[in-house]
């Protein structure tokens, strides 16, 4: 192969990735990472469509779901490469270079886990959870005693969730497709395909 046929990385050109690249699976997510996702997001389709608002089943869901999320951001202090904070954590200088990248239509190799946009979308979500999971204890205590505001909180995290989730669910398709990387799959199996760099010997 000849010098003009390798890929540089760090090259901001956005020219697309040789045919001849061949791919590999990398694990990515472990099983807690996984796990915790689709349970939290299982309970959030519970308590948003099919749980009685107030009743003690939602507040069940709600506290799973908020305990999970503990769990995961506990995991992001200790856990495994890609699933913590360090890996992923939305800086400036991250997105611009990720922001770049995605210009190139190429998996960007230095956020092979959560991509700095994708960590904005996911933070957000876990804040909404965490202060839904605080505003109904509260409620339920009532330590704070004004119940009706506290309501009025718990109801605007609650919808406000019906427009982060299906952002989510297209930004997610939508990266799918511009990387050429099933990213629903990879959440699923803990695995994601990138394309081996030949080397200039070859």
């Amino acid at each position: 192969m000849s010098q003009k046929d390798t890929v540089n990385w760090d090259d901001d050109s956005s020219a697309p990735l040789p045919n001849t690249l061949k791919a590999r699976q990398v694990k990515v997510w472990d099983i807690l990472v996984r796990v915790t996702h689709w349970t939290v997001a299982a309970g959030i389709i519970a308590n948003l469509f099919f749980t009685e608002d107030g009743g003690e089943l939602h507040e069940y869901v709600g506290y799973t779901v908020l305990g999970l999320v503990v769990v995961r951001l506990l995991w992001g202090l200790v856990g495994t490469r890609y699933a913590r904070f360090s890996s992923f954590f939305p800086t400036p200088l991250r997105i611009k270079r990720h922001v770049s990248e995605l210009n190139m239509r190429r998996v960007d190799k230095q956020h092979l886990g959560h991509n700095p946009l994708g960590a904005l979308m996911m933070l957000s979500l876990w804040a909404v959870i965490i202060g839904l999971g605080l505003s109904g204890y509260l409620m339920e205590t009532e330590l704070l005693g004004n119940v009706d505001f506290l309501e009025e909180v718990h109801e605007l995290l609650a919808n406000s969730l019906y427009l982060l989730v299906p952002l989510h669910v297209i930004a997610v398709i939508v990266m799918s497709y511009w990387q050429r990387q099933n990213l629903i799959k990879a959440m699923i199996t803990g695995n994601k395909a990138i394309a081996d760099i030949p080397s200039k010997s070859e």
